[in-house]
C-alpha cells in the first residue's frame, strides 16, 4: 500500500484508501467543522468514520487513563444516523456546514427518549425521565443534519445546587481539565469544554445562566459564545431562569462558533423570549473578516472588573490582557481605556441576581418536572428534588459534595412578588441601562473589552447581552497552585484563560468579527497543547485502516 509519511504536523498523511491521491486527513484534536465537512464531500472518510474515531477517542480519556469524566453518555444511534446522513450526502448533496457533524450536548438538553439518551442535568433524580420533545436547540441541529454524538459531565443543575466544586455531578463526578491533572474545568457546562478542548468531538453546546459558557472556554482553551438571551431557544434544556438562560456553542475556533450560531439561533413557538430577535438570523460566518477591528472603538471597563483584590484574579491575568490591548491597537482599533460602567461598584455587591435566579428556578423546575412524560424517580417538585438528594447519599450526596444551600434557598421563596420585580428591574438598570449600554453610548463604543475570569460574566448576565471569548493565555510555571474543590485545583501551570468581548443586546455579529481578527492575529489555542496522557491518539487513520 505504500509508505507512511507524515508531511504536515497539523495533518497525519497516508495513502487514501478510496483510491484518490495522497491525502491529507484533519487531525481530529484540532480538526475544523470546515476541514470535516471538505474531508466528507471528498469521500476520504464518513461521518460513520468520524463517529467512531470520536467514540475511540472519548474511550482512551473519559473513565480510563486521566479519567477526565466529560462525557457522561454516548448515543447509541449516532452510527445508524450518521450512516443515513453518509446516504443522503451521496445522494442529495449536504444540508448544511453541519451535515454529518458530530455534536455533543451538555446533558440539561433535552433529546427524545427514543433515541437512547437521558436528559438528566447529572441528577439521579431524572434518570430515565422521558422528555416531551427534543430541545428547541437540537430540533435546528437535527434539520442541518447533525449528528448528536452524547452528552457532556456537567455541574450539577447547572452549578445550582449548592457550595459545591465546579464540573461535579452525582450522575458524572469530577470532571477535570485535560491542561493540567485535576485543574479546575469551570462550569457548569464542564464537560462540553474539556471534550472540545481535546477533540472528543467536533462541536459542543453549553448553557450560560452566568459565566457557564464563558468560564469553560475559558479555563479550556476554546472559543464560547454565551448569545443574546432570545437569540437561541431555551424550550426543553433543565431552566434555572429565562431571564437570564441562554444556550451556545463551545468549540476550538471562532469560525465553529459562528457556523454552529448560525444554525441553533431562530424563532421558536416554544420560548417566547426569540419571538422578540431581529429576523432574519444572520449568516453569522459573514462577520468572519481579520479587519473587522480597523476603525473601531473597544473600551475597557477597568473598575471593579481589573481589581484583582475584587475579582480574585490571580495578576498574571492582567498581564496578559495588557498584551491583548496592545494587540488590538496593532489591528486597527481604538482602545478607549477606562471606559468603566457607572453601575460597577454596585454590581459587585448586589444580590438582585441571586434572588430572581432564586424564584425563577423553583417556579421553572417545577414546570419542568410538571411536563415530564414520565420520571422514574418519582421527583416531580423542587420540594422532593431536595429529599431524593437527602435520601440517596450515595448517589447525590458523597462525602464533600453533600451542600445543597442552593435548592433550599430557591424552594423557600414565594413566587414573583413586588421585591421579586423590583430587582429583576434593578437588574437591567445595573447590568444594561447604567452598565453596558452607558459605557457603551458616553464613549461611543462599539465594544467592550475584558479577561474572562472574574466578574466579566455579571453585568451581560444580568442585563441578557452576549458576549464572544477566545483563547487570551496560559498560566506561567511558577504560579501558586490553589485549592478548587475536594479534587480540582486552579490556577495551574499551563492551565488556559480566555478574553471575552462584550456588547449590547444581539451585537453578536460585530463580536464575532472582533474575536475572530484577534484570534486569526495571535492564534493563541495552537501554543499550548493538553497534557500528554490526556491527548487522545485514535484518529481518521486508525478507523480507516480498520474498516
Amino acid at each position: 500500500m505504500g509508505q507512511m509519511v507524515d508531511l504536515n504536523l497539523s495533518g497525519i498523511i497516508l495513502p487514501d484508501i478510496r483510491g484518490s491521491p495522497l491525502a491529507t486527513l484533519p487531525d481530529l484534536y484540532e480538526a475544523s467543522v470546515v476541514e470535516l465537512q471538505a474531508g466528507l464531500d471528498a469521500g476520504q472518510f464518513t461521518s460513520v468514520d468520524l463517529i467512531k474515531a470520536y467514540f475511540a477517542r472519548i474511550d482512551e480519556v473519559n473513565l480510563k487513563g486521566p479519567q477526565l469524566s466529560a462525557v457522561l453518555e454516548m448515543n447509541p444511534s449516532a452510527l445508524a444516523q450518521a450512516a443515513e446522513l453518509d446516504k443522503e450526502r451521496k445522494l442529495t448533496g449536504k444540508r448544511s456546514m453541519l451535515h454529518g457533524i458530530p455534536i455533543l450536548l451538555k446533558d440539561n438538553i433535552g433529546t427524545v427518549a427514543s433515541e437512547g439518551m437521558n436528559t438528566t442535568a447529572g441528577s439521579f433524580s431524572l434518570l430515565g425521565s422521558v422528555v416531551p420533545e427534543d430541545a428547541g436547540v437540537v430540533k435546528n441541529l437535527r434539520k442541518a443534519g447533525a449528528i448528536i454524538l452524547g452528552k457532556a459531565n456537567l455541574s450539577e443543575w447547572a452549578h445550582f445546587r449548592g457550595n459545591i466544586a465546579s464540573g461535579w455531578s452525582g450522575r458524572g463526578g469530577q470532571c477535570t481539565n485535560a491542561y493540567f491533572p485535576h485543574a479546575d474545568p469551570c462550569g457548569s457546562s464542564s464537560g462540553s469544554g474539556v471534550a472540545a478542548s481535546i477533540g472528543l468531538v467536533a462541536v459542543t453546546l453549553g448553557s450560560e445562566t452566568d459565566g457557564s459558557i464563558t468560564c469553560p472556554s475559558s479555563n479550556n482553551n476554546l472559543v464560547g459564545i454565551k448569545p443574546t438571551v432570545g437569540l437561541t431557544s431555551r424550550a426543553g434544556v433543565v431552566p434555572i431562569s429565562d431571564h437570564q438562560d441562554t444556550v451556545g456553542p463551545i468549540v476550538r475556533s471562532v469560525a465553529d462558533a459562528a457556523a454552529v450560531l448560525s444554525v441553533i439561533a431562530g424563532k421558536d413557538p416554544n420560548d417566547n423570549f426569540t419571538l422578540a430577535q431581529p429576523s432574519p438570523v444572520p449568516d453569522f460566518t459573514k462577520a468572519l473578516n481579520p479587519n473587522a477591528l480597523k476603525g473601531k472603538r473597544i473600551g475597557v471597563p477597568r473598575k471593579v472588573f481589573l481589581n484583582d483584590s475584587i475579582s480574585g484574579n490571580d495578576p498574571f491575568v492582567n498581564v496578559a490582557f495588557e498584551a491583548a490591548l496592545d494587540t488590538i491597537r496593532g489591528l486597527g482599533a481604538t482602545v478607549v481605556d477606562p471606559a468603566d460602567l457607572p453601575s460597577a461598584e454596585e454590581i459587585a455587591v448586589s444580590n438582585n441576581e441571586t434572588f430572581v435566579l432564586d424564584v425563577d428556578f423553583k417556579i421553572q423546575l417545577n414546570a419542568y418536572f410538571a411536563a415530564l412524560l414520565k420520571n422514574p424517580s418519582g421527583v416531580r417538585t423542587l420540594a422532593e428534588l431536595i429529599a431524593f438528594d437527602n435520601a440517596n447519599p450515595a448517589l447525590e450526596e458523597p462525602l464533600q459534595f453533600q451542600d445543597q444551600s442552593q435548592l433550599i434557598e430557591a424552594e423557600a421563596t414565594t413566587g414573583m412578588n413586588a421585591s421579586y420585580f423590583q430587582s429583576l428591574a434593578d437588574d437591567k438598570d445595573l447590568g444594561a441601562t447604567r452598565g453596558i449600554d452607558a459605557a457603551l453610548k458616553e464613549f461611543n463604543l462599539d465594544a467592550l473589552i475584558l479577561p474572562a475570569p472574574g466578574l466579566t460574566t455579571v453585568p451581560a448576565a444580568i442585563a441578557g447581552y452576549p458576549i464572544v471569548t477566545v483563547p487570551l493565555g496560559f498560566y506561567p510555571e511558577n504560579v501558586t497552585i490553589a485549592l478548587a474543590g475536594p479534587q480540582t485545583v486552579y490556577p495551574a501551570p499551563g492551565v488556559p484563560f480566555g478574553l471575552s468581548f462584550l456588547g449590547t443586546a444581539f451585537s453578536e455579529f460585530d463580536l464575532i468579527g472582533f474575536a475572530f481578527a484577534y484570534e486569526q492575529k495571535t492564534q493563541t489555542r495552537l501554543a499550548r497543547k493538553a497534557f500528554l496522557e490526556a491527548i487522545p491518539k485514535t484518529q481518521l487513520k486508525d478507523i480507516l485502516a480498520s474498516n
